[in-house]
C-alpha cells in the first residue's frame, strides 16, 4: 500500500486536490510547476500531471528517442 493509496494530497503550492500520480523530483525540472516539500518524490493530482505532460512532451519525446 503506497502513498497515494493513503490519501496524499498533490505537491503543488496551494493545491489540495489527491494525488494520483508520483514522479521523481528530477522529471518535474523544467515543467514550471512550483512543488513545495523535500524528498525524492513528488505527488501530483489529475489536473497537475496534464501540465506536466503538456510542458514536457518535447523533451520526454527527445529521451525516448535516445535510446
Amino acid at each position: 500500500m503506497g502513498k497515494i493509496d493513503k490519501g496524499v494530497s498533490c505537491g503543488v503550492s496551494g493545491c489540495k486536490n489527491q494525488a494520483e500520480r508520483s514522479l521523481s523530483r528530477e522529471d518535474m525540472g523544467g515543467s514550471g510547476l512550483s512543488v513545495g516539500g523535500e524528498g525524492r518524490r513528488v505527488y501530483l493530482c489529475r489536473d497537475h500531471y496534464k501540465q506536466w505532460k503538456k510542458a514536457t512532451k518535447k523533451s520526454r519525446t527527445l529521451e525516448r528517442s535516445r535510446w
